[in-house]
Parts: structure tokens; sequence; C-alpha cells
């Protein structure tokens, strides 16, 4: 018998338990009480209690998506609904959260699949360690156990074999022989279709999916030209106060050398000098210029040296990891790596820590950039508008990228970030 088949029968069949438990327990309980709360919205006590339920079913389904991920290696995208942003706090936004939640059809889809999780998911579960459970329990009876339940309460039935005698013992346990094939055979399977059942209940649509994507892609291209205009100004302003002030300093000088080379040859072999240094400086002020849009260590070497060099750079000391394919595209290098330099910028003004974690690798599966920055520090970073943090992730939603974070009081901080990349093949042109 395959060794592989019967691993993967006995790990489906405790894997069955749990979601069986999931399904029949929190499933059900969940789903009244999301039925009573609504019905008690009349009573004004279901705009508070309403939200907290919706936000246990979420986490519950949530449990299943990562579930169903890491058991069947199924992705069950959700459909949320961004909520309302707090402005004021109190009774108010209580009950506009409500209100938004019940808005949002994935509340009434998520409510819909707990109902049917409650019966048929709990059915499709409970057969992978039923079966198996059976079998021993044939086994059981052949062993002698079926005398003193026949005798208790006459002949037992065995599925439909009737045990009364030796030879029906026997019939009940080859059944059971042929129940643990048939477990062997389909456990895996069950266990996946009941993520399959799930994911086609509560998982959000290619068209959900899709629509929700221009969304954000919508809500992110004002926040993309506004950057870029900010961004132009900079390089103008940058450019008029500095260089460009030097090169006109430079020529009036060469001027005046041109006036004074005949007359007073000192006087302009100083000058000279001083137009020298001139343009030696705004050739400096150029090339930090040309840094702060797109430092040459990552147009020549890539995202992991540019990280390599930005973490030589910061106040504290930063341990990097890298583990990248390749090169990936110029755009998504670029906006990784100023996202990195400024998350380790406010690590280094604001979070008192003594340790940072820089790790960067490539999911080839999901063609996605992920970033991952740790600090030791004392924590109590957010999301709210005007952060930092806060921009940074509206700047990386032009790229459909998104930025996580995790940050309780006394820390550490944990900032996560994911961009969609394609890798660059070898030789070919980047531009």
């Amino acid at each position: 018998m395959n060794r592989h088949r019967v691993r993967d029968a006995l790990e489906a069949a405790w894997r069955g338990l749990v979601l069986s438990l999931l399904s029949i327990v929190v499933s059900l309980a969940l789903f009244v009480f999301f039925v009573v709360s609504v019905a008690l919205i009349l009573t004004g006590i279901g705009l508070f209690t309403t939200p907290m339920v919706v936000d246990a079913v979420r986490a519950h389904a949530n449990v299943r998506r990562e579930l169903a991920q890491r058991w069947s290696g199924l992705t069950i995208p959700t459909a949320y609904r961004p909520e309302p942003v707090s402005r004021t706090g109190g009774i108010a936004h209580q009950v506009a959260r409500c209100v938004e939640m019940l808005k949002d059809p994935a509340t009434w889809r998520d409510a819909g699949w707990l109902f049917v999780d409650a019966v048929a998911g709990f059915v499709v579960a409970l057969l992978p360690w039923a079966l198996i459970g059976y079998f021993l329990w044939g086994i059981v009876l052949l062993c002698g156990v079926w005398v003193p339940v026949y005798h208790a309460g006459g002949t037992y039935w065995y599925a439909f074999v009737p045990v009364s005698s030796w030879f029906t013992a026997v019939l009940a346990a080859v059944l059971g022989v042929c129940l643990l094939g048939v477990a062997l055979a389909v456990n895996p399977l069950l266990v996946r279709g009941h993520f399959l059942m799930t994911g086609a209940l509560n998982g959000a649509s290619e068209k959900q999916q899709l629509a929700r994507r221009v969304a954000r892609l919508q809500e992110t291209r004002h926040d993309a030209l506004d950057n870029s205009a900010a961004e132009l100004r900079r390089i103008e302003r940058d450019l008029h106060d500095g260089a460009q002030a030097r090169l006109v300093a430079m020529g009036m000088s060469l001027g005046t050398v041109e006036a004074l080379i005949e007359k007073d040859p000192a006087k302009a072999k100083q000058l000279l000098a001083q137009a020298r240094e001139n343009s030696a400086e705004a050739l400096s002020e150029l090339r930090d210029l040309v840094r702060g849009i797109h430092p040459p260590v990552l147009a020549e070497r890539g995202l992991g040296d540019a990280a390599r060099a930005l973490a030589l750079r910061m106040q504290m000391p930063v341990e990097v990891d890298v583990d990248l394919p390749g090169r990936l595209e110029e755009p998504v290098e670029s906006a990784a790596y100023f996202a990195i330099s400024e998350v380790l910028t406010n690590a280094a003004k604001h979070s008192g820590a003594s340790q940072v974690w820089l790790d960067i690798y490539y999911s080839g599966p999901e063609s996605a950039l992920r970033i991952a920055i740790t600090d030791n520090g004392r924590g109590g970073a957010s999301l709210e508008a005007g952060s930092g943090l806060r921009g940074l992730e509206r700047r990386l939603g032009a790229f459909d990228g998104v930025l996580a974070l995790s940050s309780p009081e006394g820390g550490p901080t944990l900032v996560t970030i994911e961009i969609p990349a394609a890798r660059v093949e070898p030789g070919a042109g980047r531009r």
C-alpha cells in the first residue's frame, strides 16, 4: 500500500475533524448570533452588536481561507469593502460602521456561507475521519465486542450488515476494510471539496475582484498624479536653487575673468579657481539630485545591492536578507527602494530601535515582490491619515501594491510590503 496515500488519508482525516468542529460549533454559533443581532437592530442594540459579530464572522472566514491555502493550496479571495474612517468616533461612528457593513454584499454572502457550512460543510468534513473511524469500529466488533453488544440490545446494524454472529462480524470487518479503501482514495478530495464549497459561497468572483482592483486603481491614480507633480516641483526647485544658481555664478565669474585676464592676471586666476569650485559643487549637486531620482547603484546592480548600500548609511544596525531571482521591472525596483528608504528613515527617527531586520524576497508562483522590515523599537506606529506610512501606502497603490503594519505598544514593529512584479529575463532590455 502506498505510504503517501495512507499518510494523505490520515492527514485529511484529522483535518476533516478540525473542519467539522469549526463548521458545527463556530459557524453555527456565529450564524445564530448574526441573525439575533440583525433582529435587534430595531431596538438599537443591534447597531452596536452587529459590527462585533460581523468582525468575528470575517475573522472566522479568514481562518478558513488560510486553512484552504495551507492544506489544499486553494486561494479564496476576499471582497470586503473598506470600512469608513473614523473622524469623530463614538455612537455616530458605530452606527455608520454598522450601516456600511450591512450594505456590503460580502457580509450577506458570509452569512449564507455560515448556514451552509454548518450543514453541508459539516457533513463533507465529517466523512474523512468518519470513514476511518467506522473501519476501526468494524475491526473492534470482529475482535469480539459484537457479543456483549448483541446480548445487550439484540442485532447490531453495522451500516447495512446485521451483526448477530461471528460470520456477520467478519462481513462487517470486510465492509470496514472497503470503507478504508474508499477513505484512502477520497479523503483528500473531500477536504478539497469542502474548501471549494467555501470558496464558491464566500469567495469573491473574478468580476468582483476586477471591480475591486479597478476601484483601488482609480483611488490611487489621483495620488500618483499628485506625487508626480510634487516630485517634479521638487526637482525644479532643487535645480533652480542649487545647480542652476551655481552655473549662473560660474558664467558671471568667467565673464569677469575674460575682462581681467590681460589687466589683472592674478585676480583672473583667483576667479578661475572659484569657477572651478563652483563647477565641482554644481556637479555634486546634480549627482545628488540624480541619486534622489534613481540611485546609480539601483540602476547598475539592482534592488538587493541598493538596499544593502542604503542599510549601511543608516545610523542603527540593519540586517539585510535578500533572496531575489535577478532583476525586476525598473519602476517596481524604484518604488520598492524608496519605500524601504522611507520605512528605515521612520524607524531611525521615531522608533527608538537598536536593531532593524530587512527581508526582501520574490514569490515566483504569485509574481510578487515581498518586503518585511522589523525593528525592536517602542512600537505604536499607525496608518492614520497624515502619517508617513499612510502616504507610502497610497503611493504603493499606484503599483497595485499593499502595505500592512503591525506595531503594538512596546514593539516590535513589522511593516510588510507586497508589490506585483514580473522578472526581467537575463539579456532582456530594461527601459
